[in-house]
């Protein structure tokens, strides 16, 4: 059992700390930095790019892009470019967002499960170096091939909740993220369902330091879960970390709290503290 080890850094923090906390987390040996996308924060790619130029070896996770906000071409393009500058270092996955920002922006789709289908087959392809052609109810590309396709495999993730959703993953991507109402058990279902070679991302909610116990209990109670996070040391978060690892997950992210009274710090102790108690 082998497992690679992460940590979310929330776009709630302003983009101008977000060159000090990721080389934090580089300095202290984090395996993967994950930042997140949502409406209306930070871009995705754009917080990408600059954590990868800041940084020298931690790689760095887009979880998730909302496939309606952005032209798959385009996505390509900019996904194609980091993956050259930074060899091995970017995880991307792509996914529908939450679907009232969708319709804040005019983007909301009739069917969200066609366009992420169209959306990452098309995606994967031009990644791949191919020359597409194709008309579907969302994605049209007529004739579209990269001039600089990344120079190693580059893998598309998708995320989701839903079960059609994570079946989709199973069949098309390279693999799934989980977020942090996943158990161990859901995780072994999507190991044991995936029809691909398939890399398996779960977000894990972990709180440590003197509240911990309550700033996780509160955040739970907030997104209506139960049976899900951890609180307690690095001994105590690495044992959960354990328990996902053993179900099949490739990499456990571990996502702090809103309330988290120290983003780097946070940081520092995931890499510092709990990996050297992992495989």
């Amino acid at each position: 059992m082998t497992i690679s080890l992460g940590a979310i850094l929330r776009p709630q923090l302003p983009p101008e700390a977000l060159k000090s906390a990721v080389r934090a987390a580089d300095d202290a040996g984090l395996d993967e930095l994950w930042l997140w996308e949502d409406c209306f924060l930070q871009g995705g790619l754009t917080a990408a790019s600059a954590a990868l130029a800041w940084t020298d070896r931690v790689r760095i996770g887009v979880g998730l892009l909302p496939v309606p906000l952005r032209n798959v071409a385009l996505t390509a393009m900019e996904t194609a470019a980091l993956h050259r500058m930074f060899p091995g270092r970017l995880s991307l996955a792509v996914g529908h967002g939450v679907q009232d920002w969708m319709a804040q922006v005019g983007a909301r789709p009739d069917s969200p499960l066609t366009l992420l289908t169209e959306y990452t087959n098309a995606l994967r392809a031009l990644l791949a170096g191919e020359r597409v052609t194709t008309k579907g109810a969302y994605v049209s590309l007529d004739d579209v091939a990269l001039d600089w396709p990344p120079q190693t495999p580059a893998e598309v993730l998708v995320g989701g909740i839903g079960p059609r959703t994570l079946r989709l993953a199973g069949r098309i991507a390279d693999g799934t993220v989980l977020n942090e109402s996943a158990t161990p058990d859901r995780v072994r279902e999507i190991r044991a369902a995936a029809q691909t070679p398939h890399r398996v991302v779960v977000y894990v909610f972990a709180a440590t330091g003197a509240d911990a116990a309550p700033r996780l209990a509160r955040e739970l109670e907030k997104q209506n879960l139960s049976g899900v996070g951890v609180a307690g040391d690095a001994e105590t978060i690495a044992a959960e970390v354990r328990r996902y690892a053993e179900a099949g997950a490739d990499s456990v992210v571990l996502l702090p709290t809103p309330d988290e009274p120290d983003p780097e710090g946070f940081l520092r102790f995931t890499a510092r503290e709990v990996r050297p108690l992992l495989p």
